[in-house]
């Protein structure tokens, strides 16, 4: 489950600041729903009512499940074109999808080009391999093994993402080489995120926070007169989570935000004593070893999502080059030896202000 650990710590953040809001117009409620996007989906939101949030409640999880539906690459549903059955007709045909697929690719393909050519989601072929093999391991731990690398550098050659040929006007989608497939693991989460919400501010869900597997995205400031901002940990990835906040490394403080982390403990398993984690560099074709971990934080979700797997694949240089050329995106790396970077202006929104940080 890609950035789960940061659930727990919105709800402990949240209960450690801002307290009751008792006797005010709006009430703190929250909800939590597990089918969608292989991971828990928390919200925490203030409303005049229960059954207010539970309307907004209802439209944010039917919508995220439509949108998992959309974006697997796993199963098939029925009436549904989705991103498997792009993958199931790559060389044979264009698939006719909805406007979300649309707009997702043509998202990530620009993206790919805008930045350093790191994330793409024409990596199927290459992650499909390291999947097979993390779930053998899983299954059987003490055989675990790494890829052969000849299969790995033969999975590269299908991985073209001008191969993927979008046609607006007939909303299809075409993979040209059978070959190859999509895998849109990196980016797919935050950008349903956004989607929805986008739909649920425009619905008038104005106070709100939504962890998505640890994907953060908060809107508008919490109505409690404890406190003005949202309050998100980032985790420290050397530390378990217990739900106590122990395991928090630093908070920021802000509001309409997003919040995103990539490292190497999330999903992993263990080869020799070395830790194979599923953020594979498409260069060398093994996981990235640069960090631990990173997190970024920018207004949009999908963008933050997208951002926080780039700036994992960089060398310590061009990716903090990557996050300072671009408008409102901050970012803080952890590296192994327990190095910490931050920007300046993520300094300015952490609890500890930077002091964390080695200077």
């Amino acid at each position: 489950m890609k950035k789960i650990s940061l659930i727990l710590m919105i709800a402990v953040l949240i209960n450690i600041l801002s307290g009751c809001s008792e006797g005010v117009a709006y009430n703190r409620y929250n909800d939590t729903f597990f089918d969608s996007f292989d991971t828990v989906t928390q919200v925490i939101g203030y409303t005049k009512t229960e059954e207010e949030f539970e309307v907004y409640m209802t439209q944010i999880h039917d919508r995220m499940l439509q949108l998992h539906k959309m974006y697997d690459k796993y199963n098939t549903y029925e009436g549904l074109n989705n991103i498997k059955t792009i993958n199931d007709n790559a060389g044979i045909e264009p698939v006719v999808v909805e406007q979300e697929i649309i707009d997702l690719i043509t998202f990530s393909k620009e993206m790919y080009y805008s930045t350093n050519q790191k994330t793409n989601i024409a990596f199927g072929a290459v992650l499909s391999i390291w999947s097979e093999y993390r779930d053998d391991a899983e299954f059987d731990p003490t055989n675990a093994k790494i890829p052969p690398m000849d299969r790995l550098l033969e999975a590269k050659d299908h991985t073209d993402i001008d191969k993927v040929i979008v046609d607006q006007d007939n909303m299809t989608v075409y993979l040209e080489d059978p070959e190859m497939s999509l895998d849109v693991g990196a980016v797919a989460k935050g950008f349903a995120t956004e989607i929805v919400v986008r739909e649920l501010v425009e619905a008038g869900f104005d106070s709100w926070i939504i962890s998505a597997g640890g994907n953060i995205r908060s809107v508008g400031e919490p109505k409690d007169p404890a406190k003005d901002r949202w309050g998100i940990g980032i985790q420290n990835p050397d530390k378990e989570i217990f739900g106590d906040g122990s395991n928090i490394l630093d908070t920021v403080f802000m509001n309409n935000i997003s919040v995103v982390s990539s490292g190497d403990y999330q999903r992993y398993y263990v080869v020799d004593e070395q830790r194979i984690h599923h953020i594979i560099d498409p260069e060398t074709l093994m996981p990235a070893s640069h960090y631990r971990a990173v997190n970024v934080v920018i207004e949009d979700s999908g963008l933050a999502d997208f951002y926080s797997t780039e700036v994992f694949l960089l060398p310590y240089q061009e990716s903090r080059e990557l996050v300072e050329s671009v408008e409102g995106l901050e970012a803080i790396w952890v590296f192994a030896d327990g190095t910490i970077e931050m920007t300046d202006g993520f300094k300015a929104v952490s609890r500890s202000g930077g002091a964390i940080a080695t200077d």
